[in-house]
């Protein structure tokens, strides 16, 4: 073993304890290398109260003595050559700390591969791949993610599709790839958002507890095979979101807890380092190692992996202090407040960081409060995030759709509300996998009536959606009709689309995501206010509702209507700012998705009759739970009695 070789320099030992070092993933971990004609690979681990750090592995035969790394002076980083050793080698750190001569065999945090679990190894890995998708990445440089059409497809990567006939077991990386590009472009969707691929010991928790922070889970194949899922969607011009968990992090022995003996990578006192929800641990944002630890983390994913954008897992419980927890069992910061401002300090750098290096990808910020300007940038004070989670849109949304047609008119609240905030964050309006597990139900099961107004108002729910401002996300599952709560253990019911109502839904998404990304009025001012008008938010005894669309030209004009009652309504008078021939280009209740097949046939002229404060207005057939887009072209507007 060999000491006078190292991957780090001052200025990277500096940058570290300075907490803005992003790149460590280059110095830290294993690193396959020829030294004097002699392969072998560098090692390097941080544990500053260790008494010793010793490499052990199938090269030694698992002697926690054989091979000592060396520590470098005040910086806590432990390393050294290990001739002989290469990809594949499956190896660990046996730390003895210098409080108490507590001992334990930890993973790698920099490992860019893990053994499959239950075993809990790191494996030597180099990260070399001829990636296909140039033309993308070349693409994705001309454009700014925020101001084009974005709609996600949400994917638990083990139950997406499994083998039935091979032991239920979950595809590959490699198998997943065409097959989830193919149906992704089939349904029109831009994106897709995959749950943590980040390692993890327990499937169950879906990856958000999160142990290989610089390695995709080995359940599905190699870093290699993950690669090339990422190339493949690239090449069929879908972009992939990769869930990101900064938030917390799992308890398991091998992995960050504890991690020389002391609380490294977490506050020591439980009621700052420990999450009571999930039985989790919380980072310490506050030690700069930690943050370069995280920094290099995110970085890491969009550098090797060529992801297009970080959705941050559970930010609220980052920002506040109290989260989840009763007085007197949390710390107030230096001011005697709830804001944990190391966090909030972590996430404006993270932020600027990924701004500057990648400013053509998307961080999106999964936050359930009304926290202030978590879209806007760090230097007026906000986060830095581009997009927001609107989860009081999901939730309500969600609460009106569930209830029966004849109620709705007591909670017309629920589905208006929204707008009152809509412009006050960037908003991705989300219908994401917690909403369809823990005894919720599916979509389609928590909706009420018979199952023919089930699926009607499944497609009213997803045409509501894609009508309004903001970005677009939809769990898997949600385009079948699924009529089951997800199963993490199970593949998604593939079979309903043999049946019309199932073949209904999906038709309809992918119709609607098509119309969502033709028509610049649907999304070229998803997060400004002149991009939205309601012509009527108020027929709650109809439960009707109505607005228009509009992009930046205002050549083009996009009217919605959406009648939440089984009750159609004939000579239904809707005022609108134009005259001329207003196209229906797409109708929920259409025959093709299952409908009834009551509509505007083809669309409807507008008639010099006031409405609405507006000088025209339509005449429509508002079908029974029914979403209904209409398209005007290009006529000059007549100013209204408002100016």
């Amino acid at each position: 073993m060999r000491h006078d070789v190292s991957l780090l320099t001052g200025d990277d030992l500096y940058l570290l304890g300075e907490g803005t070092h992003n790149r460590l993933y280059e110095r830290l971990g294993a690193h396959p290398m020829t030294v004097d004609g002699q392969a072998g690979t560098h090692f390097a681990v941080w544990a500053p109260n260790a008494a010793s750090v010793r490499v052990m592995g199938d090269f030694n035969g698992w002697n926690d003595a054989a091979h000592p790394l060396v520590g470098r002076t005040e910086s806590g980083v432990w390393e050294g050559f290990v001739p002989g050793v290469g990809p594949g080698t499956v190896y660990k750190y046996h730390v003895v700390s210098r409080l108490d001569g507590y001992r334990v065999d930890k993973s790698d945090p920099f490992a860019f591969r893990a053994e499959p679990s239950p075993r809990t190894g790191s494996v030597v890995h180099e990260l070399a791949y001829d990636w296909g998708d140039a033309e993308w990445m070349a693409a994705r440089k001309t454009r700014r993610p925020v101001d084009r059409p974005v709609s996600i497809y949400e994917v638990h990567l083990g139950s997406w599709r499994r083998v039935p006939e091979d032991a239920n077991r979950s595809l590959g990386y490699r198998e997943l790839a065409e097959p989830l590009a193919d149906w992704v472009q089939r349904m029109g969707f831009t994106h897709v958002e995959l749950l943590p691929v980040m390692e993890h010991p327990f499937y169950g928790s879906w990856g958000y507890q999160t142990t290989g922070y610089f390695a995709p889970t080995s359940r599905y194949g190699t870093p290699q095979d993950f690669m090339f899922l990422v190339d493949t969607l690239h090449r069929h011009g879908v972009g992939v979101i990769l869930d990101w968990v900064p938030s917390h992090f799992t308890q398991d022995e091998h992995g960050l807890v504890y991690f020389d003996g002391t609380h490294l990578f977490e506050h020591a006192d439980r009621r700052q380092g420990h999450h009571p929800d999930w039985d989790t641990e919380i980072f310490n944002y506050g030690r700069h190692e930690v943050r370069s630890f995280l920094l290099s983390s995110a970085r890491f994913w969009l550098d090797k992996y060529h992801a297009d954008g970080l959705r941050v897992d559970a930010v609220a419980s980052m920002l506040y202090l109290d989260y989840s927890r009763p007085a007197g069992e949390w710390v107030p910061n230096r001011h005697g407040g709830r804001e944990n401002l190391e966090a909030i300090d972590f996430l404006r750098r993270f932020n600027e960081d990924v701004r500057r290096d990648f400013p053509d990808v998307l961080t999106i910020a999964e936050e359930s409060t009304s926290w202030p300007m978590v879209s806007r940038p760090a230097w007026v004070g906000g986060l830095g995030f581009d997009m927001k989670w609107d989860m009081g849109w999901m939730h309500d949304t969600l609460a009106y759709a569930g209830r029966d047609p004849i109620h709705r008119r007591f909670h017309h609240g629920e589905a208006n509300f929204r707008m009152m905030y809509a412009f006050s964050e960037n908003f991705v309006l989300p219908l994401s996998h917690d909403e369809v597990v823990h005894g919720k139900g599916s979509l389609l099961s928590r909706l009420p009536g018979d199952d023919w107004q089930r699926f009607a108002t499944l497609r009213l729910l997803l045409g509501w959606m894609w009508g309004q401002p903001g970005k677009k996300l939809l769990f898997m599952g949600g385009e079948l009709g699924q009529r089951k709560e997800w199963n993490h253990d199970t593949s998604l019911d593939w079979h309903l689309l043999q049946y019309p109502p199932h073949q209904g839904i999906a038709r309809w998404v992918a119709d609607v995501n098509r119309l969502y990304a033709g028509e610049a009025a649907l999304w070229e001012r998803d997060f400004d206010g002149r991009g939205f008008e309601w012509v009527d938010c108020n027929d709650a005894d109809q439960s009707v509702l109505t607005f228009l669309r509009r992009g930046e030209s205002n050549d083009d004009l996009v009217l919605v209507l959406c009648n939440f009652t089984p009750v159609p309504r004939h000579g239904y008078r809707v005022g609108v700012p134009r005259e001329g021939f207003w196209e229906e280009v797409l109708n929920s209740d259409a025959v093709d998705y299952g409908g009834s097949g009551l509509g505007n046939l083809g669309g409807v002229e507008a008639e010099p009759h006031a409405a609405h404060g507006r000088p025209w207005s339509l005449r429509l057939v508002a079908p029974p739970l029914g979403a209904v887009f209409l398209r005007s072209r290009g006529k000059k507007e007549t100013t209204d009695e408002h100016g």
